[in-house]
C-alpha cells in the first residue's frame, strides 16, 4: 500500500482508535493489498465523543451502548433504568474507551 494513502487515512481517522492502536493500524494498512483498500476507505467509525454526549444526556436509557453496536448492554442499561443510576455514572468514564475499542473492531473487519 502507498504510505502517502496510509499517512492521509491515519490522519483523518486517528481520533476513532485507541493510541496503542494506531502503530498496529499503520503496519496493517502498509501490508494490505490495493483491492482492500475500498473495504477500508468505506468502513465507518463511531464518534467517540458522539458517545459520551449521548451517555450524558440519555445513558440511563442505554442509548449510548446502542449507538456503538452493544445492543445487548443497551437493553440491560435500559431495563435497569442504568443501572440505577451507577452503570449510567460509570459509563460516562468509559464509553470513549468502548467506542474506540468497537471501532478498532470495525477496522478488523474491514480488512479481513
Amino acid at each position: 500500500m502507498d504510505s502517502q494513502k496510509v499517512d492521509m487515512f491515519m490522519m483523518m481517522n486517528s481520533k476513532y482508535f485507541e493510541a496503542h492502536h494506531l502503530p498496529a493500524i499503520r503496519e496493517r494498512l502498509l501490508s494490505l493489498d490495493e483491492a482492500k483498500w475500498g473495504m477500508v476507505q468505506t468502513a465507518q467509525f463511531k464518534e467517540p465523543s458522539t458517545a459520551l454526549i449521548i451517555s450524558i444526556f440519555a445513558g440511563a436509557f442505554g442509548i449510548d451502548r446502542f449507538y456503538i453496536g452493544d445492543t445487548g448492554l443497551g437493553i440491560a442499561k435500559l431495563l435497569t433504568c442504568g443501572g440505577l443510576g451507577i452503570w449510567k455514572i460509570v459509563d460516562w468514564f468509559l464509553i470513549m474507551g468502548a467506542t474506540r475499542e468497537k471501532n478498532m473492531e470495525n477496522f478488523q473487519n474491514a480488512i479481513y
